[in-house]
């Protein structure tokens, strides 16, 4: 019987295993070391955890491969070839840099060599039409250069291939003929807009990381395939849906920053469980915090994203902000005298000044750990704090050099921290357009839950929602996705000049084609769901905004109202006399995939005892808190604050002046009074 779902999240310490079954809704979890090949530490957290791999009907699974081989530059050869005179676009880039007024700081190089970068004959013209054939003798030489040098991936770039890609789909032909087994991407196939330099950058990244993610995939897929597995390997892609490991060879940029959209993923639908369809997610670890948005129900989705400055990657991403505050933040003083926070990081290893490393730096764990609202024992007794070591690095970093008693030291490291991730949430939320007092705030990983109402209280925002295993939330956001492909097109036409049919016939095409591809995953027809948009802007601006279209395209007029609304909301003003052009057709083609429903409790009327109390400090003073433990709080039960609940993966503070209640699903809700 295959009545298991599990998923899976990598990070940079810990492996999380979520183990969901179907037939009761429940959850358990599991955390063991990452190892050097993710799959080791995978494997070896099946083992641990005690999973007949038979009966999983579902393996979904979040990988940061892609983003680290990015960051790390452990690519394979790749090679890319252009149009004559375009082999320079992805060094020239826009001619911009991170920190503007950094004269020398210089953008870092390109992921091609300007030697790998190859160019041959061809053009065509920005209707469409061929003016120069592909020289096809001249791509053949081109192709046997590239098989001396023994490229382990291609790029095909040529210019205008958006609007007309034969020449480009020609070449792929010629180096597939030369080179076989070498994989090529072609910027046509890959993202067919205008915008050259966002257009090649994204197809060489492509490029580039398909050797490394189908060699990872393979090897994954092999040896779950050897424990008794039967069905697809699902993979979270940055969009926040799942790819087979079909797809991957095609689309392999897609997975880098898979990690990072579950948690958006498992916050939207943990909020939407307890009656909020608009919620913020804030996921803070041990190194950074990600915070995410989603309105009625949907997450805020971009394409203006990168692993890299100055080399974009097109694909459509959940929207996450990452921030460098975590719970080894280090505090430190900068050359003016003030108390900063952040983005340094004692790392998993010396970790805080309580982990006994030998690290003698202040972090917001240690500052926690002075004012009692983190205690001394972790992960169930596995970690150790010393209270002492965190005592002495607070007062050395911070209460001596700004004269402040021990526990306001803490609580001022703690007050910087908060404002970081603060301005964060306000990014995301209030400069485009939305009120945090609309939203829930959803606070996980393992130190999100301590610092949760204090942004909360910051923002306005009037309930914080703390799911019932903070620590593994991304994992569970694996369980929660469905098959999802993004298509797009340039349609560069005024509003005015709009044809209702041209474009419906256009989204045909692309239905089509998304179709072909979901079926070829296996997705039966009752399970596909189309969800069309259209990215429109003021004619004479080059930054659009996506506007839902409806099936059939109806009133151009309508359209254009819809833009108007969309506008102001994220920019505050409208125009209605300006001319409006559409930009780019994009379609979301999602398979759905069954979920198992996560299991509901009934209240009991029970009341569990404190398993200890301590001294916490709140605002100055200190307090005679009780501790719980949270395995021990039924379903209804309320409680007041000063409290602190404590569990395995995490511990939930709950401050005075607020009141907590734990629902039906075992999430504990935060009321926050203004």
């Amino acid at each position: 019987m295959q009545d298991l779902r599990v998923a899976v999240d990598v990070g940079g310490t810990f492996t999380d295993i979520c183990i969901m079954d179907e037939a009761t809704g429940l959850i358990r979890i599991e955390k063991t070391a990452s190892s050097r090949d993710p799959i080791d530490g995978i494997m070896a957290g099946v083992d641990k955890a005690g999973i007949d791999l038979s009966r999983v009907a579902l393996f979904s699974h979040g990988t940061t491969v892609a983003t680290n081989a990015l960051i790390t530059r452990r690519l394979p050869r790749t090679a890319m070839v252009c149009t004559a005179g375009f082999r320079d676009v992805i060094e020239i880039r826009r001619a911009n840099k991170e920190d503007l007024w950094d004269t020398y700081k210089d953008v870092v190089r390109p992921y091609v060599p300007r030697r790998d970068r190859l160019t041959v004959p061809e053009r065509i013209d920005a209707q469409g039409q061929v003016v120069t054939p592909l020289d096809e003798a001249e791509a053949r030489r081109v192709a046997r250069i590239l098989w001396r040098r023994e490229v382990a991936a291609v790029a095909v770039c040529f210019m205008n291939a958006y609007v007309n890609g034969a020449n480009e789909r020609r070449m792929k032909a010629i180096l597939e003929e030369e080179l076989p087994g070498v994989p090529v991407s072609i910027s046509s196939g890959v993202l067919p807009e205008i915008f050259e330099h966002e257009r090649f950058s994204t197809t060489v990244v492509n490029a580039a990381l398909s050797p490394v993610v189908v060699d990872y995939t393979t090897r994954l897929g092999e040896r779950l395939r050897e424990g008794g597995y039967a069905r697809d390997l699902l993979l979270l892609h940055t969009g926040g849906g799942v790819m087979t490991p079909g797809s991957v060879k095609d689309f392999a940029a897609r997975l880098a920053g898979s990690g990072i959209a579950a948690g958006a993923i498992a916050s939207r639908h943990i909020a939407g469980l307890c009656g909020y369809q608009n919620s913020i997610g804030l996921d803070m670890g041990g190194t950074s915090t990600d915070v995410s948005l989603a309105y009625e129900g949907q997450s805020r989705v971009t394409k203006d994203w990168h692993i890299e400055f100055g080399y974009p990657i097109r694909f459509a991403s959940i929207e996450v902000l990452t921030i460098g505050a975590g719970g080894g933040s280090l505090a430190w003083t900068d050359e003016a005298g003030s108390l900063r926070n952040g983005p340094q990081s004692a790392g998993a290893f010396p970790g805080p000044a309580c982990y006994g490393n030998g690290n003698r730096q202040p972090t917001n764990s240690d500052a926690n750990v002075v004012l009692g609202r983190l205690g001394t024992s972790l992960a169930g007794g596995k970690i150790t704090l010393d209270r002492d070591l965190a005592a002495a690095a607070v007062r050395e970093g911070v209460a001596e050099p700004f004269g402040l008693s021990l526990p306001a030291a803490a609580d001022a490291i703690l007050r910087v921290a908060n404002a970081n991730m603060s301005d964060a949430v306000r990014l995301i939320s209030i400069s485009r357009g939305y009120d945090p007092r609309d939203f829930a705030l959803v606070a996980f990983g393992g130190a999100g839950a301590l610092h949760g109402v204090d942004i909360a209280r910051e923002l306005a925002i009037p309930v914080v929602i703390v799911p019932p295993n903070p620590g593994v939330t991304s994992a569970l956001g694996c369980l929660l996705v469905d098959i999802q492909h993004d298509f797009s097109e340039s349609y560069l036409v005024g509003a005015a000049e709009a044809d209702p049919a041209a474009i419906e016939a256009e989204f045909g095409r692309l239905e089509a084609e998304a179709l072909a591809r979901l079926a070829h995953e296996g997705v039966a027809d009752g399970d596909i769901v189309l969800q069309r948009s259209i990215d429109m802007m003021y004619q004479g601006q080059w930054r659009s905004l996506a506007v839902p279209a409806p099936r059939p395209i109806g009133a151009i007029a309508d359209l254009t109202e819809a833009f108007h609304r969309h506008h102001e909301r994220e920019y505050n003003f409208r125009r209605d006399d300006a001319p409006v052009g559409f930009f780019r057709l994009n379609l979301k083609a999602v398979g759905v995939v069954p979920k198992a429903a996560l299991v509901t409790h009934e209240p009991t009327g029970e009341t569990p005892v404190p398993a200890s109390r301590r001294e916490v400090w709140f605002e100055g003073s200190a307090h005679d808190t009780p501790v719980y433990d949270r395995t021990t709080l039924p379903a209804g039960f309320c409680l007041t604050g000063p409290a602190v609940v404590e569990q395995v993966d995490s511990t939930v503070l709950v401050p005075p002046g607020t009141g907590a209640e734990v629902d039906r699903y075992l999430n504990i809700l935060i009321r926050v009074k203004e």
